[in-house]
């Protein structure tokens, strides 16, 4: 028997493919793999950097689908259904709405795939396979190490991508994750996390934790581990990790370089309507809490997001001079997005304030990086422009020349400036390539197709 596993790509350029050059490692994929019984061949394919064989003989294929995937996951899932090939779709996107992803596939996987994907393969195996599988939500991977070896030779990001945890505590309105654990944080074995990190060949890793610090007392018991090990590691984590000194001298000590910062807003009404809880904590402006990450020389990677009820065209500025000023080695400046199934989306369908008929991750008219919504305070395009321009400037090149003379980070070590110049090149290539990106590949011939239904 063989399984084939499909990461879809966003989509593509108006004209000419798009091959993401920031693409990292995708994890579950790996996962997946390390579930499937040992007598299943397994093949992999990264849909964002190699084509799609859809003549390969296979008995299941497997599509893990994002919001932003979703049109090309579900024109991959009919070629393969056309072949009468059984096509399983799983991930965040079929678990906050299933009865839509259930169109486009013979099965839709709900939830962690850990407690149930071996019944998966063994029910395709079988002629059997059922229209909805529920998996249970929990401590991720017991048991189970990821297979890196469907990852050699596609290019990734010279990371390892390792979980310490899966969910988050917080309720932010606008966050899938949130909506998708329901505010459930779950933490791994420590042995188990450990014994992984022995058996992949780098020393630097990437915990892709959507919040790495959301149970503190874990992580340090964690990082005292982790220390002898003497790798390198980057993660994700909340503002008010700062305000946990302990916390912050074993995240140095650990091999800690820096870490993706939710920051959001940088004004405390706007923190208050998206209910960024570990943002409103002692909140002075970010001032103190970004010197203690500095001081102690993390290299942040500083996440916005604009369009938020408060925002005016003049807190986007505000904004980029806040990033600029503050140096931060990179920074993401993301369009508010209406995640399907979350309190952001609920709220804006009952104040008619969706766009592309409510469902931008199918529109053939929807763009990556656009609005799709009508924001309160400027109009939709005003908003995707200044998102591109927030974006422009900060990655522009007097912003790159000016941002790497931060003595206590970016200048610490020769080996920190090569990280900066690297993916800061990277980074601003990436904000022309994407911007703009059609979602899928087929265009309108698929949407048509679709509203035919």
């Amino acid at each position: 028997m063989r399984v084939t596993l499909i990461k879809p790509r966003i989509g593509k350029k108006e004209y000419g493919p798009y091959v993401d050059k920031g693409r990292m490692e995708p994890l579950q994929m790996g996962v997946l793999a390390g579930l499937t019984p040992k007598d299943v061949d397994v093949s992999f394919y990264d849909d964002r950097m190699e084509e799609v064989d859809f003549d390969e003989p296979t008995d299941l294929v497997a599509i893990t689908v994002e919001s932003f995937t979703a049109r090309r996951a579900y024109e991959i899932g009919k070629e393969y259904r056309r072949r009468r090939v059984p096509v399983i779709m799983g991930g965040m996107h079929p678990t906050l709405i299933p009865g839509e992803v259930s169109k486009q596939a013979d099965s839709v996987f709900i939830g962690d795939a850990e407690t149930l994907w071996p019944t998966v393969v063994e029910d395709a195996r079988n002629h059997r396979l059922q229209p909805i599988y529920k998996g249970s939500f929990g401590i991720p991977q017991q048991g189970v190490l990821p297979r890196r070896d469907i990852f050699r030779g596609k290019g990734y990001v010279p990371l390892s991508l390792i979980q310490f945890s899966r969910g988050c505590k917080f309720s932010c309105t606008f966050c899938a994750t949130s909506a998708y654990f329901k505010q459930n944080h779950y933490v791994r074995d420590f042995d188990e996390i450990l014994q992984e990190i022995d058996r992949q060949d780098r020393k630097m890793l990437f915990f892709v934790d959507d919040s790495f610090s959301s149970s503190p007392e874990q992580a340090k018991a964690f990082l005292k581990q982790l220390i002898p090990k003497k790798i390198l590691w980057v993660g994700q984590m909340s503002i008010d990790v700062a305000n946990d000194l302990e916390l912050v001298r074993l995240m140095q000590q650990s091999g800690c370089l820096g870490f993706v910062v939710g920051i959001e807003a940088i004004y405390f009404d706007s923190l208050q309507w998206m209910n960024k809880g570990p943002n409103l904590k002692d909140f002075k402006n970010y001032e103190p809490q970004i010197k203690v990450l500095h001081d102690h020389g993390f290299q942040l990677w500083a996440a916005f997001t604009v369009g938020h009820d408060c925002d005016t065209i003049q807190s986007i500025e505000d904004t980029i001079d806040f990033a600029l000023k503050n140096k931060f080695t990179f920074a993401a400046f993301n369009v508010l997005m209406p995640y399907p199934n979350t309190p952001l989306y609920r709220q804006l369908d009952e104040e008619n304030r969706l766009l592309y008929d409510k469902k931008w991750w199918l529109h053939a008219d929807y763009r990556f990086n656009y609005a799709a919504f009508k924001p309160k305070h400027m109009t939709a395009d005003q908003l995707t422009e200044w998102g591109y321009k927030a974006r422009t400037k900060f990655n522009s090149v007097p912003s790159i020349c000016r941002r790497i003379f931060n003595l206590k980070t970016n200048m610490r070590s020769l080996f920190r400036l090569s990280l900066y110049l690297k993916y800061n090149i990277l980074f601003r290539r990436e904000v022309h390539n994407k911007h703009g990106l059609r979602l899928g590949v087929l265009g309108r011939l698929f949407q048509l197709k679709e509203n035919e239904k």
